[in-house]
């Protein structure tokens, strides 16, 4: 038996193993990570968008997260051309795409979003909207946009659920919420961008408060067996090196009030999925996750890629095999229960099929990259 063949045996066996998320069955531990496509016209997906995410459910992915949809606060729409989560047509568009994953038998979530201050002044279909952030401030502690009063906050938090109602109504398997990368939710996580002196400032429990209420808010809006998960990670866009939690005792003070409110699902987002979050232990961050919670948890991070999906170098354009073989020794210890894997699943739709069968992956190129579909 050679290596090809053992890595691809035990990738049938560990990735194609069965999962559930509170109820929810998925075929297998693939997920399709979230990945902005700017492809909807007026915030509407469109029948290609449709087929997009049809080929990569036909393709073997257990669970699709969408790319980020904007939902319904003002001043998150930065761009005429990222897909909503309100409005009849945006709805009705979502509506199609779910209906063609089902029909290729996979199951799909919205990740719900709010760009926060990563919006510029003046941009986006609402460009006198306010740009808005915990304290006023950038990623680089500059000023920008202003901070959010209370009433901005409901307002935000009340959109959050309205969406969330919305994905269940239109058929849904689940929400993700975006609270990573320093974007809106994240923002009010981190000590750079969040200075308030008010209740959602202050400590890491005080700082998740923000996201806590949007939690409980969308468990309220849905059913108690619809599916709730939650993206975060400690790398901000512009800021790799950038931490929420320097312990796990810290990272455990941010994630229980979160699994209290009504968390399923942990989507913890790293750059390289292999490196160890912290001094002592081999875990990446999903693995802590998973050990401080008892919740599933996704993990995510440069798999198949030549080099890590993003960062100071730039963007990976490699995707194959690369690495799998570090990512089925942690599945095999149960380190997390399931995997997001985002570009390879660009270039190649049938990537879950291709690795659990030893098929070679198509290779990557610019027209793959170029069209997205």
């Amino acid at each position: 038996m050679n290596d090809h063949t053992t890595t691809t045996e035990r990738a049938a066996r560990l990735l194609a193993r069965p999962y559930a998320i509170n109820g929810l069955g998925l075929r297998n531990r693939v997920v399709m990570a979230p990945m902005t496509r700017e492809f909807s016209p007026g915030g509407v997906p469109t029948e290609e968008v449709a087929a997009y995410y049809a080929r990569r459910a036909a393709g073997g992915v257990g669970l699709i997260v969408t790319e980020g949809t904007y939902v319904g606060h003002e001043s998150t729409w930065a761009s005429h051309n990222v897909p909503r989560f309100h409005g009849e047509a945006q709805l009705a568009g979502w509506q199609r795409v779910v209906e063609a994953v089902h029909d290729a038998g996979g199951r799909i979530v919205p990740q719900l979003w709010h760009v926060g201050v990563t919006r510029d002044p003046g941009t986006g279909p609402v460009p006198d909207a306010d740009v808005l952030s915990p304290s006023g401030l950038g990623a680089d502690g500059a000023p920008k946009g202003r901070a959010m009063t209370q009433s901005d906050i409901d307002a935000v938090v009340t959109a959050f659920a309205e969406s969330a109602a919305a994905a269940e109504r239109i058929g849904f398997d689940g929400v993700e919420l975006h609270g990573a990368h320093g974007y809106l939710i994240d923002e009010f996580l981190w000590a750079q961008t969040n200075r308030r002196t008010d209740a959602y400032g202050g400590d890491l429990t005080a700082r998740a408060r923000f996201a806590v209420e949007i939690v409980a808010a969308v468990r309220a809006a849905v059913s108690p067996e619809f599916p709730v998960n939650f993206r975060f990670s400690q790398w901000k866009g512009g800021a790799y090196d950038a931490r929420l939690a320097n312990s796990p005792q810290e990272l455990e003070q941010l994630l229980t009030p979160l699994a209290d409110a009504g968390v399923d699902a942990f989507h913890a987002s790293t750059r390289r999925y292999w490196l160890p979050e912290f001094d002592g232990s081999d875990l990446n961050l999903a693995g802590w996750t998973k050990k401080l919670t008892g919740s599933p948890v996704i993990s995510v991070g440069s798999v198949g890629l030549d080099k890590e999906f993003m960062g100071p170098d730039g963007m990976a354009f490699q995707p194959g095999t690369t690495g799998i073989e570090k990512l089925l020794d942690r599945m095999e210890n149960d380190e997390f229960d399931m995997i997001a894997v985002g570009r390879s699943l660009i270039a190649d739709p049938e990537w879950p099929n291709r690795i659990t069968s030893g098929e070679s992956t198509n290779p990557f190129s610019a027209q793959l990259l170029g069209t997205l579909n």
